[in-house]
């Protein structure tokens, strides 16, 4: 079918958030299920973070009800400040069409600064790499916690622990293909099972020591920091592991929906976390010889074994949830340009923002088992796990201020008047976490270093080649001249063309006219555009503009969050997708230091392409009627 001028229809796109989800599962299907996937994480916190905090308070010294009541109320006062005001309630609402995470966030203000945001996109680099520090530590952290609950049924079990640990790690990793939707009608309800648990916990050991709800006094917790020095700021740092998970709770926006995880979170979420740790608290006030492992001892003996069970299940969950965010930020992170193409697949006919990454999740899983390996314990690994997070929290709200002002239109003074008192108190617990940087703090900032280095270089050598494909190629409009009044052969049929600078004329255009000397009756210069919108609307995905009667410009544009198919696309456009033959170039790359960047960095660049999806099977071209042309290209 031939194309006409005015074509301006889209491919079929997933439905909305509140419309898909709202149509299939219901708000409380969806509420239940966020409480698998999104507070997984959170979840398991109290496994160890108070345990931890003490640990760093006491310094192996006894512990003192001045240390309990200041830690407890410290732990409470991050959970309500951080995840409760600034995450649930503020972060939440800079939803980039239901989506969320830092390449979201890094969209909303990049597009209200135009021009003048390039420094927006290194803090995006840093926060998506240190997301990757936080999903790489948190199933190690997480699980290994769980299983050491062994130890209390028997000591015979210690020398388990770390081959239990691994086991559960490959088979969670292991079944990530099959997709978040399977996972959340699992976990949800046992997730919620587990929430409910931890706060009965907690409730039958408030009467050991009543007064322990004074400790939302945030006097406690002050004092405490004022009166205990270095001791009060490692606390500190160990306080922070109680709220490890709001950020893959933001990145996670976009599966669930803003009012389901808001209703689970003051529902069921904060009610058992608080009553959890205060129920630990009071225990310790009673019973401070506890502080070996107070979550467990929460629960009589005949209920160790169960609870160890059920502890390792909500692990599980907790990883699933930042592994289904780090797909996520990833996806977002390729259309945005920060990573080069990597094969995304989806793992549900219905559900948006269902993905499956093979290998992302492959490279999780070996630093995974790297760090359980290398730590072998949950206390080792808390010293690494703080620096990751806070530090991406830092660049949150760095992002949401920029937000706030420049989208919500909130008056700069209004706005630094909301977040600073966070950023503050985020630089505070990342000042703390900082003690720690030679005990394991080093781990996440190794990580994150590298993925900065490899974002950067990335977005560096694609800016170069982009040039240098312009300065190579002659514009368009002169080429289709020469085209029209030339005697070049045509032969039947629709040729498409890629190309990533429409001005110009396609490498792939030149070198088939240059060596078979042919021109199809129709050709089509096709540019796929990735917009900072997530999704983009069906009426808005194809628009075709002719120049001749040969040649016509197409351009298809599909948001960072979604998985891009060109013959679909073109179909609903009103061509014969069938018949067309896709024209595309394969750059063979040489390192040379004629360019603007190091020869290491050229290096580096070529890799990070050889590793990428080839361009046919990231546009879901048929492989029988795609047609690559070679060209080399120095760097």
């Amino acid at each position: 079918m031939q194309p006409t001028a005015t074509t301006d229809l889209a491919a079929q796109a997933p439905l909305p958030a509140s419309t898909e989800h709202g149509s299939q599962t219901g708000f409380w299907a969806l509420t239940l299920g966020s409480v698998g996937v999104v507070y997984g994480d959170i979840g398991t916190s109290p496994l160890y973070a108070l345990k931890e905090s003490l640990h760093a308070a006491s310094g192996g010294h006894a512990l003192t009800r001045e240390m309990v009541f200041g830690v407890v109320s410290l732990i409470l006062w991050a959970l309500i400040l951080i995840v409760t005001l600034k995450y649930v309630l503020i972060v939440m609402r800079a939803d980039n069409n239901g989506e969320g995470g830092t390449p979201s966030l890094v969209a909303l203000a990049q597009r209200s600064l135009g021009h003048q945001g390039g420094f927006v996109i290194v803090l995006g680099m840093g926060g998506v790499a240190l997301f990757y520090g936080d999903a790489i530590i948190t199933p190690a952290i997480s699980v290994l916690s769980a299983v050491e609950g062994l130890k209390l049924v028997t000591p015979a079990f210690e020398a388990y622990v770390l081959p239990i640990s691994l086991a559960i790690l490959l088979g969670l990793f292991a079944v990530q293909s099959h997709g978040t939707a399977r996972v959340a009608t699992f976990f949800g309800p046992i997730t919620a099972l587990w929430f409910l648990v931890m706060a009965v916990g907690g409730l039958s050991h408030l009467a050991d020591e009543p007064g322990i709800v004074a400790a939302f006094n945030p006097v406690y917790g002050i004092g405490f920091l004022l009166g205990h020095g270095t001791a009060g700021l490692l606390a500190l740092g160990a306080v922070f592991l109680a709220v490890t998970g709001a950020e893959a709770l933001y990145a996670d926006m976009g599966h669930f929906g803003r009012a389901p995880i808001r209703t689970a979170w003051f529902g069921l979420v904060l009610p058992a976390l608080a009553l959890n740790y205060l129920g630990q608290g009071a225990m310790l006030l009673a019973h401070p010889e506890r502080i070996e492992n107070p979550f467990f001892l929460l629960y009589p003996s005949w209920a160790l074994l169960p609870m160890v069970l059920l502890a390792t299940v909500a692990t599980i969950i907790a990883s699933q949830a930042v592994i289904t965010g780090t797909f996520s930020i990833t996806q977002q992170a390729m259309q945005l340009g920060l990573l080069p193409r990597l094969r995304v697949q989806r793992t549900s006919e219905t559900e948006k923002g269902q993905i499956y990454i093979p290998r992302v999740n492959w490279w999780l899983l070996v630093a995974v088992i790297f760090l359980v390996v290398m730590f072998k314990s949950s206390s080792a690994l808390a010293a690494a796990y703080g620096i990751a997070v806070t530090g991406d929290m830092v660049i949150t709200a760095c992002l949401i201020f920029i937000v706030a002002w420049k989208v919500w239109r909130w008056s700069p003074a209004l706005a630094m008047l909301v977040i600073a008192p966070f950023l503050l108190i985020e630089l505070v617990f990342l000042s703390a976490n900082a003690l720690k940087l030679l005990h394991g703090g080093w781990v996440p900032l190794t990580i994150g270093a590298c993925l900065v280095t490899a974002m950067w270089t990335w977005r560096r050598g694609s800016g170069h080649i982009t040039e240098e494909i312009h300065r190579r190629r002659r514009p368009l409009s002169e080429f289709t001249r020469m085209a029209e009044t030339g005697s070049i052969q045509r032969v039947q049929g629709t040729a498409v063309f890629l190309t990533g600078t429409p001005g110009d004329t396609p490498g792939s255009l030149m070198h088939n006219v240059k060596h078979n000397h042919v021109l199809h009756a129709q050709n089509l210069i096709l540019n796929v555009v990735t917009e900072d919108l997530p999704r983009v609307p069906d009426a808005e995905r194809v628009s075709i503009r002719k120049l001749t009667d040969a040649f016509w410009c197409v351009s298809v544009r599909f948001g960072f969050m979604e998985l891009p198919d060109l013959p679909r696309a073109l179909e609903a456009a009103g061509l014969d997708a069938g018949s067309l033959s896709y024209f595309l170039t394969r750059r063979v790359l040489v390192a040379s230091p004629e360019t603007g960047m190091p020869v290491w960095q050229d290096r580096l660049y070529i890799a990070m392409a050889r590793s990428a999806t080839d361009a046919s099977r990231h546009f879901r071209i048929p492989v029988d009627r795609a047609v690559e042309i070679g060209a080399q290209m120095k760097i």
